[in-house]
């Protein structure tokens, strides 16, 4: 089973509370809506203290072209992705010693905020020594659910090829997508939510001799995984592509979706492999949102104590498309999780979709 080795996030400069959101959306929004008050609600309701952005709160009230907020992207991704690498890989809380640049075999770049062509992962090699043979796949479109596909892809790859280290970087840069002139609900909603985050995952294959690198007694083996697309729901998250860059797709009905949806999804999934809700030590959900976690444990009928690490990780950070679920697993890698305990992985993204993944300590 391919391992996760090692972690690391980034946090992005520019701390924003809530209270500072909440004036700025008022300020922008107010005209817009006569009940712009109830809707202010949700910023509180939402539980979220506060956020990191890679500007300033000032930037955004400017406007700026869709050009201006792709270099933004371009130049921010690269070099906080370049210090996740680092870190991922000079981890001395997962690793007994460094891991050099040019012993990985693949790196997976997962985003959906942002255009680069060559890519963010070409940009990064150029600036560290890794190996010219380095295969490079970079993933774009899925959102939320990018992060769990990331590890997915890597698991896939590493079965394939038992031998590989391989890096999944996520870099979601989600203020720099935002439309000043959107008065949408959709983009308010979007204004409580969400933020930027960066992280970096070491996977390796069961033959990449990493008993000379591990330094935890246990760490999380992917057993399994699992895709799954909801037919015709292509219109309940997403982007629509403007002149002016990306607007946000948001539909209410999610947290109703993930209720009626999710449960069946997560126990045929865990039926295959003889496993029972209630044998999950670890729930390493991506928090959408307040309302999804809600939606999780009222779906799954589990303990709301197993989203405690998922709503910290909200409160602190806000939703950070595909990298807010490493941020929760490395709070569980952080943990002294027991040998044998077993970890389900889940995350939610556009198409609608899901993707699943089964965790065990070893």
């Amino acid at each position: 089973m391919p391992t996760i080795m090692s972690i690391a996030e980034v946090i992005p400069p520019h701390e924003i509370n809530q209270d500072q959101a909440s004036e700025f959306a008022r300020e922008l929004f107010g005209d817009s809506f006569k009940d712009i008050e109830r809707l202010m609600k949700a910023f509180q309701n939402g539980q979220i203290k506060k956020r990191h952005f890679v500007k300033d709160i000032e930037w955004f009230h400017q406007n700026h072209s869709f050009a201006d907020k792709n270099d933004a992207y371009i130049d921010s991704a690269v070099r906080l992705g370049k210090e996740a690498v680092e870190k991922c890989l000079h981890n001395d809380n997962f690793l007994k010693k460094k891991i050099p640049y040019d012993d990985i075999d693949a790196i997976f770049f997962i985003s959906t905020t942002g255009f680069a062509t060559p890519s963010i992962e070409a940009r990064i090699m150029n600036q560290l020594p890794f190996n010219p043979h380095t295969k490079r796949v970079p993933i774009w479109g899925l959102g939320c659910a990018g992060g769990a596909v990331g590890l997915s892809r890597a698991f896939e790859y590493c079965l394939a090829f038992p031998k590989a280290k391989v890096l999944v970087l996520s870099v979601e840069l989600c203020s720099l997508t935002f439309q000043r002139n959107d008065l949408s609900k959709s983009n308010l909603i979007g204004t409580t939510l969400f933020a930027d985050g960066v992280a970096c995952v070491l996977v390796c294959g069961d033959s990449a001799a990493m008993n000379d690198y591990q330094k935890k007694e246990a760490v999380p083996s992917i057993y399994a995984n699992q895709s799954t697309l909801m037919p015709n729901s292509l219109d309940v998250m997403g982007w629509d592509m403007k002149d002016t860059g990306l607007y946000v797709v948001f539909s209410r009905d999610i947290p109703r979706i993930i209720e009626h949806w999710l449960k069946p999804n997560v126990t045929g999934f865990l039926k295959q492999y003889n496993v029972g809700l209630e044998e999950i030590d670890c729930f390493i959900a991506h928090p959408g949102g307040k309302k999804v976690l809600d939606a999780y444990v009222t779906s799954l009928d589990i303990p709301s104590s197993m989203i405690d690490v998922a709503l910290e990780v909200l409160k602190e950070f806000g939703n950070m498309s595909s990298a807010t679920i490493f941020y929760v697993l490395k709070r569980y890698m952080e943990m002294n999780i027991p040998t044998g305990s077993l970890g389900l992985c889940t995350a939610l993204g556009p198409g609608f979709s899901s993707e699943l993944l089964l965790l065990r300590w070893q």
